[in-house]
């Protein structure tokens, strides 16, 4: 496999590399790129880490020779979000950037599964979609929207919550990855029983997690070691399901537009990318209720997103 990370720099791009450095199959390759100048640093430096995985660093002239032969992208690029923004405040940067990065794997890997990461994701997923329709490549099993950080809150508030070890729990998070767009359905966590409060305690908390991260680190960051955890996960996923496993994840995708044109939800990753979006199951009152409220929201971030292109 070759893994391109364009953001890679960063604090979550650093942060994803060494993670996929060390557990992506022996004989793959890492592409490393970024605008910033300590990107060849980066490289070198996990380069000295003794695995079978091949690391380049690419600088802000050599994107199309990070991207040729990828099979899958990474885009953790943009700025991250600081103390009082909303994600809708990152979008006037960080629509170009996506918009522009997107462009170049159109052009020089566009068979590539695309896994964005950049916030906001409910509308740079959209941007994606646009450019990459422009230009003649689109394939809506390939373009995934990274919400597993979102899941992984979820499985380990509930494990610290019930005393549990996280690794035992799953808990699907479906809608977008912003706010009360995001979803935790709590009601199909297995051998868990919640009260309503802790239930309403607990999507409070994961709808907020974000905020949690950027206030504890006053003003000094946002979440990065988590959400490099997270989408090397997704990414080994989707690694495992292009070999021919069979994995699930839940991930913001195209699909039949019956809640909103992009929406997440378990999706079956395979040699396709997206080879079944599946069912997100029976809902509770609660989590109707939730869903109906968050859906205008999301269909506003996309348009947001479609209407950015345009």
């Amino acid at each position: 496999m070759k893994v391109a990370v364009l953001g890679a720099a960063g604090g979550i791009g650093q942060a994803l590399s060494l993670l996929l450095k060390t557990q992506l199959p022996a004989g793959s390759e890492l592409s490393l790129y970024d605008v910033a100048p300590v990107v060849p640093g980066v490289a070198v430096d996990l380069s000295h880490i003794p695995t079978d995985v091949k690391v380049a660093g690419f600088g802000k002239d050599d994107l199309g020779a990070a991207l040729v032969g990828s099979d899958i992208v990474l885009i953790p690029a943009g700025v991250p979000r600081k103390p009082g923004m909303d994600r809708s405040d990152l979008f006037n940067i960080n629509a170009g950037i996506v918009a522009n990065l997107v462009e170049a794997i159109a052009d020089n890997c566009p068979d590539a599964c695309i896994g964005i990461i950049t916030n906001p994701v409910n509308t740079t997923v959209p941007i994606a979609a646009q450019v990459l329709k422009k230009k003649g490549v689109y394939n809506k099993n390939k373009l995934f929207g990274v919400t597993t950080l979102d899941v992984i809150r979820s499985e380990t508030f509930v494990a610290e919550l019930e005393g549990l070890n996280p690794a035992n729990i799953t808990v699907p998070v479906i809608g977008g990855h912003s706010g009360t767009t995001i979803l935790p359905l709590l009601s199909q966590v297995e051998n868990v029983t919640f009260t309503q409060e802790q239930i309403e305690q607990l999507t409070h908390r994961i709808q907020n997690a974000g905020t949690e991260v950027v206030e504890a680190k006053a003003g000094g960051g946002s979440a990065t070691l988590s959400m490099g955890q997270a989408a090397a996960r997704f990414c080994l996923s989707l690694v495992k399901g292009l070999q021919g496993e069979e994995v699930i994840e839940c991930t913001y995708v195209e699909g039949d537009g019956s809640d909103a044109v992009f929406f997440a939800q378990p999706v079956r990753l395979g040699k396709n990318g997206v080879e079944e979006i599946l069912s997100y199951g029976a809902l509770s009152d609660y989590e109707e209720k939730c869903k109906k409220d968050m859906l205008d929201g999301l269909k506003g971030d996309i348009q947001t997103g479609l209407d950015f292109v345009k």
